[in-house]
Parts: structure tokens; C-alpha cells; sequence
């Protein structure tokens, strides 16, 4: 099992959504959250005053999944968040030790 975090432009939301669900991925934890990357923020103009913006608005989209979707999942995320500009998001994968689900007791892919 692996957790793939994303972390996107909050525009690019509904198309990831849509196309994970396209693919078979039945749950996303959806987080909006602040950041920045290699550029740092950028400098806006506000009334004739110039003001830095250090941290941009983000999403950041949390799947759990099995092995078998990870590939096609992360193929999904690329093609639907992806504008060609700076700022377009990271995705991690990492390895996720055991899944349950409180409400039943399942653990590993049932839990998921």
C-alpha cells in the first residue's frame, strides 16, 4: 500500500478529482494549505503599494491506495494538475505500513 500526497494549485482541484475517480480511486483527503517553492513567493501591487507574498495558496491531496493503482494514479495527478508554469506542485509516494477502518476493523486494501 502507498499514500501519494500531492500538493497542487487549488484551480486544478476538481480536474484531479475527476479524473482519480475516472481511474477507480474511491477516497481523497483534501487539505488547503500555504507554501512555497523555489520561487519564493512573488511581490504583488495593492493600491499603489508593493507587498511581498510569501506564502501561495495550495491544495494538498492526500489517496491511500493499493500497489496497483499507484502508477495509474500518479500519471492521473500529473496530466490533470499540470499547466506548464511554476508553481504546478510536488507528489510524493511513500509507503504506508497498515490501513484500518474504524467503523469495521478491515485492515490493508479492504480498509482502503
Amino acid at each position: 500500500m502507498k499514500m501519494i500526497t500531492a500538493v497542487i494549485k487549488p484551480f486544478k482541484l476538481d480536474d484531479v478529482r475527476e479524473t482519480l475517480a475516472g481511474i477507480g480511486v474511491q477516497g481523497v483527503t483534501v487539505t488547503e494549505v500555504k507554501g512555497f517553492g523555489r520561487q519564493k513567493g512573488h511581490t504583488e501591487l495593492y493600491r499603489g503599494a508593493e507587498y511581498v507574498v510569501d506564502f501561495l495558496p495550495k491544495v494538498k491531496i492526500e489517496v491511500a491506495l493499493p500497489e496497483n493503482l499507484v502508477e495509474g494514479a500518479v500519471e492521473a495527478i500529473l496530466n490533470a494538475a499540470r499547466t506548464g508554469k511554476i508553481g504546478d506542485g510536488k507528489i510524493f509516494i511513500s509507503d504506508l505500513q497498515e490501513v484500518i477502518r474504524i467503523r469495521t476493523g478491515e485492515t490493508g486494501d479492504e480498509a482502503i
